[in-house]
This record gives structure tokens, sequence and C-alpha cells, in this order.
């Protein structure tokens, strides 16, 4: 999909959802696209990965094992200035935690984003 097609993020709770349709569409740069440039993710098994090189070579490791991401119940965002606090309870009782900012032109992106608080 091309980057100018991609739906932006206008809401902090939009990335959630835009992030699993991109994922299971397996358009790897456009969840990539949903993070700043230094992002950082905790993956949860002991990585921390930072930067979109690393988060776009974490997705194709990722879409490699044909594993998809489920949609969760998630918690309307913590809103404060241009910083946001977004959560999703995954199916398998997993929570979610991240950090959305909202860029100059309105839109939001994670610059931190950890797996499993639980």
């Amino acid at each position: 999909m091309n980057a100018n097609q991609r739906q932006p993020a206008l809401e902090p709770n939009d990335l959630e959802r835009l992030l699993v349709e991109r994922q299971h569409a397996g358009d790897i740069d456009g969840m990539t696209a949903l993070f700043e440039p230094d992002a950082v993710i905790d993956c949860s098994d002991g990585r921390f990965i930072r930067g979109h090189d690393a988060i776009r070579a974490f997705y194709v490791e990722f879409a490699a094992t044909g594993r998809k991401f489920a949609r969760g119940e998630q918690r309307p965002a913590l809103i404060s200035g241009d910083l946001a606090l977004t959560s999703t309870k995954l199916p398998d009782g997993d929570v979610t935690s991240e950090v959305a900012r909202r860029q100059s032109d309105g839109t939001w992106l994670w610059v931190i984003d950890r797996y499993s608080v639980t």
C-alpha cells in the first residue's frame, strides 16, 4: 500500500486498530509508520527495540511466524496535552500499554510500546 493511501491515526485509540488492520493485510511498512522514528518497543521477551529499522525487522520476523494480532478490549486513551496513554486487554488476558504523541499535523504516533504489563 502506498504511504499516501494509508489512513493516519487521528485519535490515539486509532493506532491499535490500524496496527491490527495493517498486520492482517501484510503491510509491514504501514505498521512501522505508526511509530515515531526513534520509538521503543518492549517485546516482552527481554528485547527492547528502537527505531524504524529495528521495528520493521521485528515485524518481518513476526510475520514469518504466520501469527496474527488479535483485537482486544481497548481502554479509552488518557490524554494530557500532546501525550496519550493507550492500552488494550487482549483476548489471552495480557494488557498492552503505549505512549502516543500528537504530531505537528495533528495525527498521532506511538513513541513507547509495551506488549505486556501483566
